[in-house]
């Protein structure tokens, strides 16, 4: 047997819709995921978190390229 949100199928048989339709809407809105307010700020801090490791990432790539290309420059700039 499905569950369903009993408010909402409530709801909807007060505003004249169908019995079939409204428990139908009632029991697919029992089965999805809502996320809260409390998800948001997790995941917000994760991003957060992953932002400041790609930043550090892009610095760590950055002097990698210096550091490989600055000597290939100079060859190339003081040779002649």
């Amino acid at each position: 047997m499905t569950t369903m949100i009993s408010e909402v199928y409530e709801a909807f048989r007060a505003a004249g819709v169908p019995d079939d339709k409204a428990r139908k809407v009632a029991e697919v809105m029992s089965t999805e995921t809502t996320i809260t307010k409390w998800d948001m700020r997790g995941l917000e801090r994760r991003l957060d978190a992953i932002d400041g490791e790609i930043k550090l990432v892009k610095w760590m790539l950055a002097l990698v390229v210096a550091a490989e290309v600055l000597p290939i420059l100079k060859a190339l700039f003081m040779h002649g």
